[in-house]
């Protein structure tokens, strides 16, 4: 078993004798991750492909060695499957910007953070490619046409041929040809390209930043990263702050380079389209494919960043431009009305009375939650007349703490299917909640339920139904 692979080697490592391995959530690879033990903890990691693990064995020590703020690597397994390193905690700098990337609330702190970490990017490119035998990354030691033209495929077949459209391959080929050469003229000279730069990959351990996740990095232009981090589709940065961060970057990469910055700022724009092209064939492959659907959540962001890049064609690329323009037409990507907008039906009712609520919508239904199982307020003479939206039933409800753990389960499944359904353009869910008489608990958890989804989904409409007492109200955010 890879827990006991993992618990041998720290054992073997630190002399000690741990039961205490945790499977951590997983990310958009296929690696699994442990925390192992305490005082120390270590980060153990499995992975199937050795020739990509033994990449981040040589880079993680090339860097260390640099000085560079990457984990240590403590240990490998005889069969190179398994590896402990150091623990960096769970905050990325993807956690650390939630409010600005949510609501816009780009703090000081948060702006510091994000220059810090762009600002210590060059010395990854430059100072970690001092002396790198770059023959010994992974799948390939440089960037070159035939991994820049397989990138651009890799969009082509996992996430344009998905939408249908017909598509001239004699056309895209030539101006995909046009498009790699483009990126390949930018000569750089010999600069590591991280390749998946982005906060996600940048961990956050008493308030300095730290790069993991590096292993697929490679010879080839500084410029695909700055993008890599600066278009990351969920990150969300507004066109100032790319704008401010650009400017950090340039100012610390001149440290080892003389950047020309207007040069350099027209040759991002390619990058940007290369990006969100391969990243696209991605979040396809990953979402469609694999069935993993955070990464359908990630492609609005993406399109968004193409619709804004689009704005100024690229002449040199007619057919590229003028496809993409039609795919994001598409009525699966076109932005919707507030009649498309997604409805989130929240209802309570009596199993003895009303019974379930029927789904008029043609969606054919939605959640059903069954409250029967709390303790019941309606036994008690002093409740029999109120309802689970009185102050008096909701001490009660709460006080006993059932109904709080009960409503949690709930909310991590409807929020799945909201974010699902948001990602898809569906427009109706309906989420129920019945109780023996339609009145207390079913009540109470319908109202919380509405609340938390119109807190948690501003651009969601809400509407709330009590059945067994007649009340009907919708909630929508004014744009």
């Amino acid at each position: 078993m890879i827990s006991d692979k993992l618990t041998t080697l720290y054992e073997k490592i630190t002399g000690r004798h741990t039961c205490d391995i945790r499977l951590l959530p997983g990310a958009g690879s296929n690696r699994k991750y442990y925390r192992i033990g305490s005082d120390p903890s270590m980060i153990g990691t499995y992975g199937s492909d050795v020739a990509e693990n033994q990449a981040f064995f040589y880079l993680c020590r090339h860097f260390s060695e640099k000085g560079l703020p990457v984990p240590v690597l403590y240990g490998t397994s005889v069969d190179n499957e398994c590896y402990l390193q150091s623990d960096l905690g769970d905050r990325s700098l993807f956690d650390y910007i939630k409010e600005g990337r949510e609501h816009s609330l780009w703090s000081d702190e948060m702006i510091e953070k994000l220059e810090l970490a762009i600002t210590l990017l060059p010395d990854i490119q430059w100072r970690g490619a001092e002396g790198l035998d770059f023959g010994r990354c992974y799948p390939v030691a440089e960037m070159d046409k035939v991994n820049v033209m397989w990138d651009l495929n890799y969009f082509k077949y996992c996430f344009l041929k998905a939408t249908g459209l017909d598509i001239d391959e004699v056309a895209l080929e030539e101006d995909f040809n046009r498009l790699s050469d483009k990126i390949l003229s930018v000569n750089t000279g010999a600069t590591f390209m991280y390749r998946d730069f982005q906060s996600r990959n940048v961990m956050l351990k008493d308030g300095k930043p730290f790069f993991i996740d590096f292993q697929g990095g490679r010879k080839g232009p500084y410029h695909y990263d700055v993008v890599s981090f600066l278009w990351q589709a969920k990150a969300a940065f507004p066109d100032w702050l790319r704008d401010r961060l650009i400017t950090a970057y340039i100012k610390s990469a001149s440290r080892y380079k003389t950047i020309d910055e207007s040069c350099f700022r027209s040759e991002l724009r390619y990058f940007v389209l290369f990006r969100t092209l391969q990243v696209l064939g991605a979040y396809g492959f990953r979402g469609y494919v694999e069935r993993k659907p955070h990464f359908l959540l990630s492609i609005p962001g993406a399109l968004a960043n193409l619709k804004k890049l689009l704005e100024t064609p690229f002449d040199e690329f007619p057919y590229l431009t003028s496809l993409l323009l039609r795919m994001m037409e598409l009525d699966r990507f076109a932005e919707k009305n507030s009649g498309d907008r997604l409805t989130v039906r929240v209802a309570s009712f009596g199993y003895n009375r009303s019974g379930i609520p029927q789904d008029n919508t043609g969606n054919g239904g939605g959640f059903v939650f069954d409250c029967r199982g709390l303790n019941n307020p309606g036994r008690y003479a002093q409740y029999k007349s109120l309802t689970g939206r009185d102050r008096a039933v909701i001490d009660f409800l709460e006080e006993d703490g059932g109904i709080t753990g009960f409503l949690e389960h709930a909310y991590a499944m409807v929020d799945n299917s909201v974010d699902m359904y948001l990602a898809r353009g569906f427009t109706c869910l309906s989420v129920s909640f019945g109780c023996t008489g339609g009145q207390h608990r079913s009540v109470y958890s319908a109202e919380h339920m509405a609340a938390h989804l119109i807190k948690k989904y501003p651009q969601i409409r809400v509407e709330l139904t009590h059945f067994e007492q007649g009340i009907k109200e919708i909630f929508e955010s004014v744009e």
